[in-house]
């Protein structure tokens, strides 16, 4: 169906791979309004297309690749793409972002988005040049690791799975250059429709609105990102392993499977090591002006280096120094389409099971010998570990025990943050809708522990605002097809000096400390008053200036807000209940400072508070004044409870932790 908005190609694929049909898909310029793109826009469709409880791994799953009207547009970082499909390791909504050459040549292809739906007979590759589409025979790349499957489907844009999403383990990823689509088994699903990959190579070009204008307003957004203290030095130098280190001192580095938040040796991981001892150059994304990307050598060959969340997993959180090795397990885990930050956790947290005597597996903390075989064991199923591996940490929990440490949350593995040493990043895991995610959470630990002036870790109060202020943000970043790295315009680059003046940094803590009633208030403030555009976060002036509609930054805000609670009726709608917002034992009930009770995350003071603000009842189900003021109308009726507007006064399960 064409579109009256420009920066969108007005196509939608659709593939049927059981049946061969190729088509287009019907998508309303009323869904492009509400949604924009790429995540909250492919949660709409799925909410359309999918119906309640289907296998995840079953035919009648849909895989969603989906970009955003800004890709193509020259805007910075705006070369991401969203995968989205129901989750067979959570059972939940699954959105996948990632950057790289694949969206911007799906788009010159003519589409914005492509469905997938259905299972072929044997394996087979999609071929996209421009209108003409193509299912093709793909067994000889069949059991091919994901470099060698993409450099045998030529040139183009290119996404593929390896051996783990062929043996559908449930930590599988979808990999396009070396770039990851990794939480949630996205690879899995591709691997149960006998899809090894897809392939686009595109000549058009994309037109919008006011081409002169997008591009002044590209030009300067690209300069102030080069200006940016962070983004325009310490990304490019570092990366996000510049963190490390700043995790560690703030207690907030996961260590011996999220048992502590400080390891001794954290130095011999950090990303000032990795820069000057390891670093061969960094590299970026297409139209990126950050260049984040580091590569290193091994074997006399550049590859990607991992970034903080690997050096912190198979580092702190497995004690182990060794960086050298950790390049080598980053690179292996890439080549065979493992999910690096779900292997990772789930590598620690079978260590302890093992070190507990509840599972023996041969993984132990600190030992390096076998874990390569492990990751392959893992990929291929191997043996009775392997194929225990490849179903998650929530399954071991249930086989072996450990619930109470398994750092999972709604059945996805946390990522590389201890969340006693950031109370709101744990309230940021347990209300993420696709399970343990810390972007999906908001990334609220930056303001906590990672940035350059803090908000105190242990404070509760504030905590909630902050959290959804943050997770609407970037629902709404990744809406518009771009980096979340370019919401770091919100924190201005001279802020970032403050990691240099510690007595300017505390007064400008003391003031983020006491300004959450009026971030509370934002939060809960109709979005269409503020009919104005940000320059700090320029993303709305680029929307509409490419589109054509009448977009500004309080539109920007509330597509997030509609995109993030449109995910979370997907989930209520498959079951999920407010009592899955909630924490292992561990991080709730266990002091991580012996004798300082603020090191347990309070979630049980901090989660009525983020119900209010969203205008969810006590249950953490959006009411229907919430749906019909965010324009969610049509998920009326679709919940096996009747919706309220009214706040029951009723006990919520996480309290009984």
């Amino acid at each position: 169906m064409a579109s009256r908005y420009k920066g969108y190609t007005g196509k939608v694929l659709d593939i049927d791979l059981t049946t061969g049909v190729i088509g287009e898909y019907p998508l309303s310029d009323r869904d492009r309004e509400l949604f924009i793109g790429s995540r909250a826009l492919s949660t709409k469709i799925m909410w359309d297309v999918i119906k309640p409880g289907i296998d995840p791994l079953g035919p009648d799953n849909v895989l969603i690749v989906n970009t955003g009207p800004l890709t193509g547009t020259g805007a910075p970082c705006s070369s991401r793409y969203d995968v989205s499909a129901k989750s067979p390791l959570t059972g939940k909504v699954c959105h996948s972002n990632s950057g790289g050459h694949f969206g911007l040549h799906l788009k010159r292809c003519g589409w914005d988005t492509i469905l997938i739906r259905g299972h072929a007979e044997k394996p087979v590759y999609i071929e996209i040049e421009n209108d003409r589409v193509s299912i093709k025979d793909a067994r000889h790349l069949w059991g091919m690791n994901t470099h060698d499957a993409q450099h045998a489907m030529g040139k183009g844009g290119k996404m593929v799975i390896g051996p783990a999403g062929e043996n559908l383990v449930l930590l599988a990823t979808i990999v396009s250059q070396e770039r990851s689509h990794g939480r949630g088994g996205m690879g899995a699903v591709m691997g149960s429709k006998n899809l090894k990959g897809i392939v686009a190579r595109g000549t058009r070009k994309l037109e919008v609105v006011q081409p002169e204008r997008l591009k002044e307003h590209n030009k300067g957004w690209v300069k102030s990102i080069r200006n940016h203290m962070f983004a325009g030095e310490i990304a490019p130098r570092f990366g996000t392993a510049f963190f490390l280190q700043r995790l560690n001192r703030g207690n907030t580095l996961p260590t011996k499977n999220f048992s502590r938040g400080h390891y001794e040796d954290a130095h011999k991981l950090s990303g000032e090591r990795l820069a000057q001892e390891f670093m061969t150059r960094n590299y970026g994304c297409p139209s990126c002006p950050i260049r984040c990307g580091r590569l290193v050598e091994i074997d006399g060959k550049e590859v990607k280096g991992p970034e903080y969340e690997i050096l912190c997993l198979l580092g702190a959180n497995m004690l182990i120094n060794d960086m050298e090795a950790i390049l080598r397990w980053n690179h292996e885990m890439d080549l065979l389409g493992l999910d690096a930050i779900g292997a990772c956790t789930l590598i620690g947290f079978a260590a302890e099971l093992n070190e507990k005597g509840l599972w023996k597996n041969g993984i132990e903390f600190g030992k390096k010998d076998n874990l390569s075989r492990v990751l392959e064991d893992m990929a291929y199923r191997r043996g009775e570990i392997g194929d225990d591996l490849a179903k998650g940490t929530r399954y071991l929990s249930e086989k072996y025990g450990g619930k109470e440490f398994a750092p999972q949350v709604k059945g996805l593995e946390l990522a590389a943050y201890e969340p006693r040493g950031a109370v709101g990043h744990g309230l940021g895991f347990a209300t993420a809708n696709r399970g343990g995610c810390h972007l999906d959470g908001g990334y609220v630990v930056f303001f906590e522990v990672a940035g350059p002036s803090r908000i105190d870790q242990y404070h509760t109060r504030s905590k909630a605002g902050w959290v959804i202020l943050f997770q609407n943000m970037m629902s709404a970043i990744s809406s518009c097809g771009q980096c979340l790295f370019t919401g770091l315009g919100a924190v201005p680059g001279p802020a970032f000096a403050l990691y240099e003046k510690p007595r300017l940094a505390s007064i400008v803590e003391k003031v983020l400390n006491v300004v959450w009633p009026i971030i509370e208030l934002a939060d809960m403030l109709p979005m269409g008053l503020l009919r104005v555009h940000v320059p700090l976060l320029p993303h709305s002036k680029a929307i509409a200036l490419a589109t054509g509609m009448k977009f500004y930054f309080g539109d920007f805000l509330a597509m997030g807000a509609r995109g993030f609670t449109l995910e979370r009726m997907f989930n209520l709608r498959e079951g999920m209940t407010g009592a899955e917002d909630t924490l292992p034992k561990r991080f709730l009930e266990v002091e991580q400072i012996p004798g300082r009770p603020e090191t347990k995350v309070p979630l049980e003071k901090m989660l009525p508070h983020y119900y209010r603000i969203r205008g969810w009842d006590d249950n953490g189900v959006p009411t229907r004044k919430t749906l019909k003021s965010l324009g969610l109308e049509f998920t009326y009726g679709a919940l096996p409870s009747p919706l309220t507007d009214e706040r029951k006064e009723t006990r919520h399960a996480v309290y009984d932790h």
